[in-house]
């Protein structure tokens, strides 16, 4: 920070462990001593407005987006009654389908006990909209609305990015991270367009979220004419078609 004319505040730095509980542990009474202030291990830090955890949980950033969610959903709620259904959607939009999508894409193989929160706001904002009961389903809801689950927001996000990599618009440590399948011979297959999946880890809940393990599972799961097409608009409307076909079973 100095080479650079940076000035660095030793009160608002902080620094986090991540790692498997084994190692946090063990790594707890770590402190690092940076011009003449001691710091000590964080339990969360706030990156970008994502919270992050030492094991990657991502629990207290999704209570972090619910507690928000719900509060500007209350506000909206309040002057439904006024509202066209019109403008009701464009402040659910702006307000509550903005925080679920933000960063949405670092959620990917988190537990059902974690999206399942962030698809209850959905949900509670998709009845706010139309009027529906607590006690009726809301899948036929969401399918009217055309809106995506969040699982499959998650999956859209993911592609979205290996697309951008794919044609040169990631940035590079992204685009290094996926690489071409090349069969050892030649085969039907050779002409597919499919990414080469590196060898699954040990541990499921952290290697098998990569973005180098996570991006070419779903590119390979993609129909082969999604997976041709070099046109990003095109292609979002392809993906998010197939996207809620998969959803809603349609």
């Amino acid at each position: 920070m100095q080479i650079n004319f940076l000035k660095l505040n030793c009160e608002k730095t902080d620094f986090i462990i991540i790692g498997p509980k084994s190692l946090t542990k063990t790594a707890h009474n770590l402190t690092i001593n940076i011009d003449n202030s001691t710091l000590s291990p964080s339990p969360h830090i706030r990156i970008l407005g994502i919270i992050f955890d030492s094991h990657l949980t991502f629990e207290r950033h999704v209570h972090n987006i619910t507690r928000t969610a719900f509060f500007h959903l209350k506000n909206i709620a309040r002057l439904r009654p006024s509202l066209s259904s019109t403008t009701a959607e464009i402040l659910i939009h702006l307000f509550i389908t903005s925080r679920l999508d933000y960063c949405n894409s670092i959620l990917y193989g988190s537990p059902s006990k974690i999206l399942n929160k962030l698809q209850y706001i959905q949900n509670s904002a998709a009845r706010l909209l139309t009027h529906t009961r607590s006690r009726d389903h809301i899948t036929p809801v969401l399918q009217k609305l055309h809106w995506l689950p969040v699982p499959q927001r998650i999956h859209f996000k993911v592609l979205l990015l290996t697309h951008k990599a794919l044609h040169n618009q990631a940035p590079r440590y992204l685009t290094d991270l996926l690489h071409h399948h090349t069969p050892s011979r030649s085969l039907r297959s050779s002409d597919a367009n499919l990414l080469s999946i590196p060898l699954r880890t040990k541990h499921r809940t952290w290697g098998d979220r990569a973005f180098s393990i996570a991006a070419p599972s779903l590119w390979n799961s993609l129909p082969k004419p999604i997976r041709d097409c070099t046109n990003l608009s095109t292609f979002k409307s392809l993906v998010k078609t197939h996207l809620f076909r998969s959803a809603f079973n349609v």
